[in-house]
């Protein structure tokens, strides 16, 4: 999965406005300032709060 860095550097996060960091795996979008990750399906960043998974649940990818 290939996501855009042009795209990337365009997002940040709907909470915060804060800047986020693709995760290595590529499945996620992380925000160091909520502390959480937005997940990446089928290479399409869902930025929605809601959708947010905190750190310490993140598993590396997120079942549809």
């Amino acid at each position: 999965m290939t996501l855009d860095q042009e795209m990337l550097q365009l997002l940040v996060c709907p909470e915060c406005k804060g800047p986020l960091t693709l995760c290595p795996a590529q499945d996620g979008l992380r925000c160091d300032a909520c502390q959480g990750v937005y997940p990446v399906r089928e290479e399409i960043p869902v930025m929605l709060v809601e959708e947010r998974v905190p750190d310490e649940q993140w598993q590396g990818s997120v079942a549809d």
